[in-house]
């Protein structure tokens, strides 16, 4: 496991913890039933994609899963619960205690904090008789449509948020970059139940996950003519509530939570979007 330290990273980043899990004993780190815990508040998107896979993969039994409060607890963003995990993995650890976390029981330490780590490590080392959620004729397209949901939804989103709504040129090129990605996406859901094919993999989990932000979080700032291009994409939209009345994914998604976490750090303004709801998340099973 590698620690980068405090004082090489920028002041807003957390330090990581990137250990791996290996094929076997060799590998240090190795898949064992009931020996490591996954520590996730699923109110943020990473956390809430990391406890969906688990349900996916069926791992109640083989790898426990420990749900935080849905906002840190310590004046410094972090848990105080994870604080001892911390503490016993870097010496002198003063940064905050995030989720999510992959402990190990057997030594008490932390074998990472990465998100895509633990999603790659889940769906191919914790798999057993659980669903293929990482092909590995699919793995690039995976990552591919990964880096789509955060650079090209989340990001311009958060980035046509930020630059509000008073200057029409500056919000343009994010938004069009926005509809530029959900038309693609719509794209794929019009011809296949899922992203890739005919069942799930963690493509499905980085888009679904983003389609709830999108819809809970960054219709907060959008106004009511750009939600209305969003909802636009109706395969997409009915694919998000297709899902959304499967209990893997309903499990861990409580919509009050995701927003009391965002307007915990959110200082952005609200715009005229806000009220559109495109997808009715509460109705989902429990």
């Amino acid at each position: 496991m590698s620690v980068v330290p405090s004082s090489l990273l920028p002041a807003s980043a957390v330090p990581a913890f990137r250990g791996r899990i290996g094929r076997d004993v060799h590998s240090g780190h190795y898949a064992v039933p009931h020996r490591y815990r996954l520590h996730v508040a699923p109110s943020g998107p990473g956390c809430l994609g990391i406890a969906l896979t688990h349900g996916l993969l069926g791992l109640d039994d083989t790898l426990p899963l420990t749900v935080l409060p849905d906002t840190p607890d310590t004046p410094d963003g972090g848990y105080a619960a994870l604080r001892p995990l911390y503490e016993a993995s870097a010496h002198l650890y003063d940064g905050p205690a995030s989720a999510p976390v992959l402990s190990d029981g057997w030594t008490g330490r932390i074998v990472t904090t990465h998100v895509p780590d633990i999603l790659r490590d889940l769906a191919l080392r914790f798999r057993g008789d659980g669903p293929d959620l990482l092909p590995e004729e699919h793995r690039a397209e995976i990552d591919a449509v990964a880096d789509l949901c955060e650079r090209s939804v989340n990001r311009a989103a958060q980035r046509a948020g930020e630059l509000g709504l008073d200057d029409e040129a500056a919000h343009h090129e994010p938004l069009g970059v926005l509809f530029a990605a959900l038309d693609s996406l719509e794209d794929r859901l019009a011809r296949r139940p899922y992203v890739l094919g005919d069942g799930p993999t963690l493509a499905d989990v980085h888009v679904w996950i983003t389609l709830v932000q999108l819809d809970t979080v960054h219709r907060w700032h959008l106004d009511a003519a750009a939600m209305d291009r969003v909802a636009d994409h109706p395969a997409l939209w009915a694919y998000a509530q297709r899902l959304a009345a499967r209990p893997e994914f309903a499990r861990h998604l409580d919509i009050d939570a995701v927003l009391r976490r965002h307007r915990a750090h959110c200082r952005g303004r609200e715009a005229a979007g806000a009220g559109i709801r495109i997808v009715d998340w509460s109705a989902a099973p429990r």
